[in-house]
Parts: structure tokens; C-alpha cells; sequence
């Protein structure tokens, strides 16, 4: 970037997915940057077009004719920006193409392995196996696996620093070996990055030259109680620019139009998510929900994670989760008898039509119940992969290092989160945000005091990437156009008597009355507190009941608003329970619909 950020006037910037291109206009208005106009078209990677910059040419030029000027000219962006005409930087990410793709290789699967799998998630990749020493699979079976996966390129990792070499090589020959082929393109060799134990470069150089395109960085565990992720991630995004995106069909042109890298989308809202959590001080869940996967990306003590469950998404993967949660956990949240058949043929009805959406308000409510248990086993998933580093505690021999069941706490604490930004087209698009506060509640079960919010029209990877060149201006968007605060959810920690007192609750407002209420164990409440609002709160919870302060502890806090308001959810965490019987549990699943206002009343009448 030759401009300075305080002299960019307007951003333009493009998302390039795997069916949508979006492209947005951001402009400095006075002292503060805003969204002016947004549009999109279908992506054009695939035939007939086989060009990506066909679909963010015609995303660019909805965004002249809604803005009234012109970006355009002989088929590319004008940058800089001269009087009315261009812009000062143009900027996009991808996942066009199936996205990034690879296989990473450790020697201990619990430790360097899991390490490698945490580098490359981070930059935005999708993990396609983990192969390790104590992997349990035979070396003719993982030769097989690698020849059969074509990766966009593989990282290898393994041995601290000054430690055992032979196993990092044993792994190194089982890639030589296989000889693996890129899923993009011919004629050029699969990137391989080594990150492991920096006494074995020469020989790794020896055995790989020949096979791949071999880079090396530093070692990703150099010590056993320490993480270095930044130069694999960094290496993984210079590495997905110059191979996987050149072969895909018109990425070299619009590789030449930006004025900064294109990043994999996933890697870009997780840039974002650290950006937030880094300047607003602040631990932070987010999720995308989308067609194929789940991404959740969290900061917890400014430790970044992100997790993708490629087999949980609302329409390419929909039977995956109807499989994985079970039948019966997903009819745990609709509040009407639904048969059996019927709903196994919507679900299938969706995967071979995935951009249909619900004509009905039972299907409405089917797929919202789908949507909770992709997000409730994906952040299942996230959690058992954000842990501590594993194996630290004591000295460790090679031996104790192969035991697997060495297992590190996972990072992920909720009463301690305090925002939780939900996106994807079932959270950003539910006909009522009530509807996605309670599908984000349902699924995460946050504790204590939390700020919910959801990404309004999917910006997020566009500011992630802008964060990169200008951070303010990144979250002046996504604090003002990107992001609907839902409000605040308040949940006591804890199992009591049903239908008793369980928490006292006093709202102090800024502009009216204060509100004080006794909350009943099993029920939810809405209180009002409009956007932009802060009100404080002063809660008593009873003996054995915890808010943030322990057990039956008065805890102070400040409640944000939103377009729902204040939540008090007193249906108790560890454990959080639904009626077992199927009477009661539609009277409470109807209850809980009614106090958060989330259905038309004619969902109340179905049977």
C-alpha cells in the first residue's frame, strides 16, 4: 500500500464466493467511515464464464448504478481515486472454488499435529485430514489418503527445537512417497510448507525438493510450551495467492487489481473477530453459519482460535446435521408434532435444492431447530480444538509425548465471553432478530452477562481484510453498518427447583423508571432497552446460582441494548434441560416463544 489509511477516502471492496460476489462501497463522511451502497452477482468461476472477475465486474457495476458513480473502465477498477470517478483502494477475499484446502502432518497428533491443524485453520483453510505418527494408519494408508485428497498444499510440523529428527523425516518420505498432485492446475508442484524442528531442514530439503514446492519457516512449536502460528499462517496466505489462487479461472487479473492480497474469506472474518477482541478489549465468539460449514471463531485471554465443520451447514451438508444431532434433539425445539417422513424429505428437499427458502412457518421453525444443533455440535467441535497447550506440565519423555490422552483445558470460558457476533443467511436473515437471539442463545447457552449481535448483510470478510489496511476504518463500519446489537443476554449458572425465585433482578435506565423483578427458575423474560441505550444491573442470584461473581454473589454489570432488549434466561446451564415428556416440553417451547416475542401468534395453534 503506497496511500496512507488517514488519506483514503473510499473503499471499494469485493467478496468473491462460492456462489455470490458481493461488492461494497465505503466513503469517509465528515470525520467517519460508512457503508454508502452494496451489490452483488453470482460468482463466475465455473463454466460457462470460467472468470471471477466477470461476476465481480457485474457485483461492481450494481454498486455504480446505486451509487451514481463510475468505477469501471475497459473492464477493470480505476484506482486511485480522481474527483468523482474510482476509488482509493480496491480489496477482496475469496472462496470462490471450494476455498483453501489442505492436509497438515505432525508427529504427535495431541500436540505438533494439532498445533499445525490450529496454523492453517487460522489462516482460513479447511483442514481436509491430520495425518500424525500416532495416527493409528498404516504408511501405505496415508500415502493413499494424501494421493487421494489433492490438497492445495500441505503443512508439515514436528519435534521441538534441538529435539528428535527421525520421526518429522518418517513423515516428510511417507509425502515423497505419495507424490501428491494439486487439485488446481497441472504442470506444478504441490506447496509444502515445513514448520517443524529447525535441526532437520536439510534433511526435509533433501527428501521434498525434488517432490514439491518446498518453503520453510520457523518451527510452529520451537519449545513444548510455546506456540509460534504467525510465520506458518502468513506462509499459508503468500502460498494460497501465488498457486491456488493463479490457477483458478481469471484469479491472475484480479490478483493484479487489488491493492493489497486477497485473503480467504474464513481467514478474513477471523481478522475482523481479533481486530475486535484486540480494540475493544473484549473475549469474542463469532460463527458463520453457511451452506456447507460451520466456522467459529473465538479470542479468549487473546488466545485466537477458528474451527470449521465442513459437515455442518444449512443446505449442502443439511442431512449431516440431521444425522450427527439425531432426530430427537432436533425435534426437541419445535413446538408442534411434525412426522417423521415428512421431515426427512424437507431435509432432503433442501440439499438438492439449497437456495430454497421456508414458505411456511413450520418450516421456518423446522429449519431455525436444524440451524441450533449445526451451531450447538460445531461450537462442540471449536471448544474441544481451543485448548492450552497440551503436555506442558511436566517433563515428558518421547514416549509420554505419544499418549493421547494428555489433553489440555479447553480456552473457551462463557462466563467470562463478552460478545457473541452471529452471520450467515438463517442468523442474518430470520424474518424476526428475536428469532436469531434466541437461535444464538439455544445454541451457545452463553453464561453471565452477554452482548449478542449479528452481521446485518454478511460484510465481515470485506472488513476483515480492510482491517489489515485500515483498522479504524474497519470498525467504524463494522461498529455502525455491520453489526445489529440484539441486546443483552443475563443467565444464571446453576440447576434449581422449578418455577421458584431464583434471581433478583434491578435495571437502572438512564431516561426512565428503574424495573425490578424476581425471576423464576425455568423462564425467560424480555425487558426493553432500545439500541445505542445502556442501563445498569444489579443482580442477586439465589444460593447455588452464579452470575459472574460465584455462587449466590451479587454481581454488578452494564447491560448494552439492541433491537430485542435485555434477556433474563433462568432455564439454568450445567445442565440446561428441556422436558423429556412430549406435552410438557411444546407448553414450555411455546412459553419461551411467547416471552421472547419471536413468532407470529399462529405458530401457537399448530399441532
Amino acid at each position: 500500500m503506497h496511500i496512507e489509511p488517514e488519506k483514503i477516502t473510499s473503499i471499494l471492496a469485493t467478496d468473491c464466493g462460492s456462489t455470490t460476489t458481493k461488492a461494497i462501497l465505503i466513503e469517509k463522511r465528515g470525520d467517519e467511515y460508512r457503508l454508502i451502497v452494496r451489490g452483488e452477482a453470482p460468482t463466475t468461476v465455473e463454466a460457462p464464464a470460467e472468470d471471477v472477475t466477470k461476476g465481480v465486474l457485474n457485483a461492481v457495476t450494481e454498486v455504480e448504478e446505486l451509487s451514481g458513480r463510475k468505477f469501471l473502465e475497459d473492464n477493470s477498477i480505476i484506482t486511485p481515486q480522481k474527483g468523482d470517478v474510482g476509488t482509493d483502494i480496491y480489496i477482496s477475499t475469496s472462496s470462490a472454488g471450494g476455498g483453501l484446502q489442505m492436509m497438515v502432518a505432525g508427529v504427535v497428533k495431541s500436540m505438533t499435529a494439532e498445533s499445525a491443524a490450529r496454523a492453517a485453520l487460522g489462516a482460513g483453510a479447511i483442514v481436509m485430514d491430520v495425518i500424525a505418527s500416532n495416527d493409528g494408519r498404516l504408511p501405505h494408508e496415508e500415502i493413499e489418503r494424501i494421493r487421494h485428497l489433492r490438497p492445495d498444499m500441505i503443512l508439515l510440523s514436528g519435534g521441538i527445537d534441538g529435539g528428535t529428527t527421525s520421526h518429522v523425516v518418517e513423515l516428510a518420505e511417507l509425502i515423497a512417497a505419495a507424490n501428491p498432485r494439486p487439485r488446481l492446475g497441472i504442470g506444478y508442484n504441490l506447496p509444502v510448507i515445513y514448520a517443524g524442528n529447525k535441526d532437520a531442514r536439510d534433511i526435509i530439503k533433501e527428501t521434498l525438493t525434488q517432490k514439491a514446492a518446498l518453503d520453510i519457516v520457523d518451527n510452529l512449536r520451537p519449545v513444548l510450551e510455546r506456540e509460534n502460528l504467525g510465520p506458518a499462517r502468513e506462509k499459508i496466505h503468500d502460498l494460497f495467492m501465488e498457486h491456488v489462487m493463479a490457477q483458478a479461472p481469471g484469479y491472475d487479473k484480479l490478483m493484479s487489481w487489488v491493492d493489497v492480497p486477497i485473503m480467504p474469506t474464513p481467514g478474513a472474518v477471523g481478522e475482523i473477530i481479533k481486530t475486535i477482541a484486540e480494540q475493544e478489549d473484549m473475549q469474542v465468539v463469532g460463527v458463520d453459519i453457511g451452506g456447507a460449514t460451520t466456522d467459529v471463531f473465538s479470542v479468549f485471554s487473546k488466545v485466537f482460535n477458528r474451527t470449521v465443520s465442513a459437515n455442518l451447514g444449512m443446505s449442502y451438508s443439511i442431512s449431516n446435521v440431521f444425522a450427527e444431532a439425531t432426530l430427537d434433539n432436533v425435534m426437541r425445539w419445535v413446538p408442534f408434532h411434525m412426522d417423521e417422513k415428512d421431515l426427512r424429505n424437507r431435509v432432503k428437499n433442501k440439499m438438492i435444492r439449497p437456495t430454497t427458502i421456508p414458505q411456511m412457518l413450520e418450516e421456518l421453525v423446522f429449519e431455525q431447530a436444524i440451524a441450533k444443533e449445526a451451531l450447538r455440535l460445531a461450537f462442540i467441535q471449536h471448544k474441544s480444538f481451543a485448548v492450552g497447550l497440551k503436555g506442558v506440565q511436566k517433563q515428558r519423555t518421547i514416549s509420554d509425548a505419544f499418549d493421547q490422552s494428555a489433553s489440555g483445558e479447553t480456552l473457551v470460558n462463557m462466563m467470562e465471553l463478552d460478545l457473541m457476533v452471529g452471520s450467515g443467511g438463517v442468523l442474518s436473515h430470520a424474518p424476526r432478530r428475536n428469532q436469531a437471539a434466541m437461535m444464538l442463545i439455544d445454541a451457545f447457552l452463553p453464561e453471565g452477562i452477554t452482548i449478542l449481535a449479528v452481521d446485518s448483510i454478511f460484510m465481515m470478510p470485506q472488513l476483515g481484510v480492510l482491517s489489515k489496511v485500515h483498522p479504524r476504518a474497519a470498525m467504524e463500519v463494522f461498529d455502525k453498518d455491520c453489526l445489529i446489537r440484539l441486546g443483552t443476554c443475563i443467565a444464571p449458572v446453576g440447576k434449581f427447583k422449578e418455577g421458584k425465585e431464583c434471581l433478583k433482578v434491578k435495571i437502572t435506565y438512564t431516561d426512565r423508571e428503574p424495573i425490578e423483578y424476581e425471576a423464576k427458575f425455568g423462564e425467560i423474560k424480555l425487558f426493553p432497552l432500545e439500541v445505542g441505550q445502556r442501563a445498569k444491573l444489579h443482580l442477586e442470584p439465589a444460593r447455588g446460582l452464579d452470575v459472574g461473581s460465584g455462587k449466590g454473589k451479587i454481581h454488578e454489570g452494564t447491560a448494552i441494548g439492541g433491537v430485542v432488549g435485555i434477556i433474563i434466561d433462568c432455564r439454568g446451564r450445567q445442565p440446561f434441560e428441556i422436558p423429556t415428556d412430549a406435552h410438557q416440553r411444546v407448553s414450555k417451547l411455546q412459553e419461551w416463544m411467547k416471552s421472547l416475542n419471536a413468532y407470529p401468534e399462529e405458530i401457537y395453534s399448530l399441532k
